[in-house]
């Protein structure tokens, strides 16, 4: 370019430039000496003996300040037009250098992941916020989070669309971003710059600058240039250039929670001169309120607690909140983090079977967590079915990763925070309610943004009866953690308002067996809490000590539990309630399974779809449970899981997969006969009433014949069984160790 452009001048004017060239101190550097200007008689010697004496960069710099001199304008242009044209190419480059790898935490060292790889769409909503609209009804989480309801499906947008024209609304300048902490906010933050830099993205801006609001809070003053040059590497940033064309200029605020100052800055202190250096909070407030750089575009990023403040500082914005992963999102991340499709499949059906971990799964931190966990899982354990990680386990391992993040905050305050935490999650179990306004959330002590906004909501678009905010649990999975873990927590002091019974763990269990079947998951997760393992990681990892004294009365509450009515004769006292072995199981402890099964002889369950969690806690009890003496399955369903591959050792240390023939595939009832293997029970009778069972389970069944001389009444009625399933039975009843009296 600085060649084309000495090519453009007169003889006279070539002269000229030497002259000038000559008398031009740059930075404190030596003039180029005046031989070496003498024999650069011509452009190409020229430009090379500025080349070497500058370097690539200053030659450039220093020819436009010369054709400036010479009322050259139009060649400073041309050189400064190719300089910003090389440096947007530059600028991309580094981009995607800066924001394609990450480094996911426990990761390996040297272990970085893309982001591409990774990512995995968010299901994001729109709405424009109008004075009128804010106090508009809208759904409370605890409504939408399990899937993406029709009306939501119809309004969900991609990323791309945030900054597309409607053919109703015009595009607005600012976009305001809300999800909840852990929802992947950061994450499409690092796509939307990647994808920009390879040009699929927002092609309309000609620069997208990344601001990350915990890494610059530190600062003191700061101007709108110095934020740009923050993003920018190069030595030779076209600033100038970019300021002129501000419609071409896109921001990405990304965390304006972590800013600790109010956004409420007197408009006389606000700056409209980009180069101006001010406080970093009136640099910033100065941006969002428009006062510089009025064209350019705005894409800020917050959690729901920031809301308040920001909406006072920004004109015609239209607000988008991140949902979480749909159902099929999930599924797609799962395949995402695991290295192949058939582990991917087995954790995810592993999840998919567990409700309560499944629908948390919509947080994409959750997502991340229970995939580490299984990861480990099946690396240790070969299939999951062996596993004893449990949905307490994991949301306790998913509360520490949310927690990390406060490492600064003692373990007395925090302990204190999340006591009233737990106390407003009781509080709101017992009295069916989901949704907590501004002003119960001050009177309990809660108005701790930091931490208030990693477990709740601020509801965007619905206003309470006094106008203030409204706010609800992340998800309502998340309100019944916290509920259970109020009741184990020690040092408990009262702060609810429904009064001393709602810390009655023996009220609690009565109310749960009596009518509250809606606290069915809040039981759950108290057994898992009172678990071993559960309250040594809480006190290690968090600071919370869980107290275990409750264990007695979950006893007697499971001894207490309405029994089935035998008929004459059996002299059966029945379980009819798979809640009661999920308890069990979230309390992953032998001992006290065996005494609370220890006052009942039979199960009995009707019309269950079974999913392999299910049967994983099944399986677990009835190989503690000694007096176990019929089974009884009526109109149930087995779910089956598909091991295509399973870990086998190799010759070189660790474990390799191995795909599994379709023969030695599983079936549906393999975990249930396993079990009823491994019993020290005496089972008398097994029922398998219209169950849907296959040959596969025959073969499983006749195996459970030969080792299992007790058992004396097998019924499989209703079921379509074939000549070849028969055939197997008999192989069973064939073996000397086969003690069936009855065969229905």
């Amino acid at each position: 370019v600085l060649l084309q452009a000495l090519q453009d001048l007169t003889p006279e004017d070539f002269l000229k430039f030497k002259n000038k060239l000559s008398r031009i101190s740059y930075k404190g550097r030596w003039n180029i000496p005046k031989k070496s200007l003498e024999k650069a008689s011509h452009v190409y010697t020229l430009v090379n003996c500025m080349s070497e004496h500058y370097g690539e960069d200053i030659a450039m710099e220093i020819a436009t300040g010369v054709f400036e001199e010479m009322n050259r304008r139009d060649l400073a242009d041309k050189i400064q037009d190719e300089k910003v044209k090389e440096y947007k190419q530059k600028y991309r480059a580094h981009v995607i250098r800066e924001f394609l790898h990450y480094k996911e935490v426990n990761a390996r060292l040297g272990e970085n992941l893309t982001v591409s790889s990774r990512y995995t769409s968010l299901t994001i909503v729109t709405k424009p916020q109008t004075k009128s609209e804010g106090e508009q009804e809208t759904l409370g989480v605890s409504q939408r989070h399990a899937d993406t309801s029709n009306e939501q499906a119809n309004a969900a947008v991609t990323v791309a669309q945030l900054f597309q024209p409607d053919e109703e609304v015009q595009t607005s300048q600012t976009v305001v971003l809300v999800g909840a902490a852990g929802m992947g906010k950061t994450m499409t933050m690092r796509k939307i710059m990647v994808e920009w830099a390879e040009g699929v993205l927002y092609t309309q801006f000609d620069y997208i600058f990344y601001i990350n609001c915990k890494e610059i809070s530190p600062t003191k003053e700061v101007s709108v240039a110095g934020l740009i040059s923050k993003c920018c590497p190069h030595r030779s940033t076209p600033i100038g250039k970019i300021l002129d064309n501000q419609k071409k200029v896109l921001f990405l605020i990304d965390g304006l929670d972590y800013l600790r100052f109010s956004l409420l800055q007197p408009e006389g202190d606000l700056s409209s001169d980009p180069r101006e250096e001010k406080p970093l909070e009136t640099t910033l407030v100065s941006l969002l309120k428009k006062f510089v750089l009025s064209e350019s575009s705005l894409l800020i990023t917050t959690r729901p607690t920031a809301l308040q403040n920001l909406g006072q500082c920004l004109e015609g914005e239209c607000y988008a909140e991140i949902l979480g992963f749909s159902a099929a999102a999930r599924e797609e991340y799962f395949h995402r983090f695991f290295d192949t499709d058939d582990k991917a499949d087995t954790a995810f059906r592993f999840v998919k079977g567990n409700k309560t971990l499944f629908a948390m799964c919509l947080v994409p931190i959750m997502s991340w967590t229970v995939c580490t966990i299984l990861k480990q899982e099946l690396y240790k354990k070969k299939n999951l079915t062996a596993s004893s990680k449990t949905t307490t386990s994991m949301y306790v391992f998913y509360l520490s990763r949310l927690l990390k993040c406060r490492a600064s905050d003692s373990k007395q305050d925090l302990q204190q925070f999340l006591r009233k935490l737990c106390c407003l999650a009781a509080d709101g179990m017992w009295m069916h309610k989901v949704l907590f306004e501004e002003k119960e959330i001050k009177d309990r002590g809660l108005d701790q943004p930091d931490l208030l906004s990693l477990f709740l909501n601020e509801n965007i678009l619905k206003k309470g009866i006094d106008h203030g905010n409204v706010y609800s649990f992340i998800h309502l999975h998340l309100q019944e953690f916290f509920a259970a873990m109020f009741y184990v927590l020690e040092n408990e002091e009262t702060l609810g308002d429904s009064g001393a019974h709602v810390k009655d763990v023996k009220m609690l269990l009565e109310n749960y067996s009596k009518s509250r079947k809606d606290l069915m998951v809040t039981m759950s997760f108290l057994f898992g809490l009172v678990n071993g393992k559960s309250i040594k990681y809480m006190d290690q990892r968090i600071g919370c000590r869980l107290s275990p004294k409750f264990k007695e009365a979950m006893l007697r509450s499971i001894e207490a539990r309405p029994r089935g009515i035998s008929p004459p004769g059996e002299g059966t006292t029945k379980i009819k309630e798979l809640a009661i072995f999920h308890c069990l199981f979230e309390i992953y402890e032998e001992d006290f399974v065996k005494r609370a099964l220890n006052y009942f002889t039979g199960l009995e369950l009707h019309d269950i779809k079974l999913t392999r969690y299910d049967q994983m806690a099944l399986s677990f009890c009835i190989e503690q449970w000694n007096r176990l003496d019929s089974v009884t399955f009526k109109g149930c369903s087995f779910e089956q899981q598909d091991y295509k591959e399973e870990l086998v050792a190799s010759s070189a240390p660790g474990l390799y997969w191995k795909r599994r023939p379709a023969e030695e595939q599983q079936s549906p009832i393999s975990l249930l006969c396993q079990a009823l293997k491994n019993t020290s029970s005496k089972v008398k009778a097994l029922r398998l009433h219209w169950c849907g069972l296959t040959e596969g389970c025959c073969e499983d069944l006749a195996g459970l014949l030969a080792t299992h001389p007790s058992l004396a009444q097998l019924e499989l009625g209703d079921n379509k069984l074939g000549n070849s399933s028969v055939r197997l039975l008999c192989k069973g009843l064939q073996q000397p160790t086969c003690r069936l009296r009855a065969l229905r």
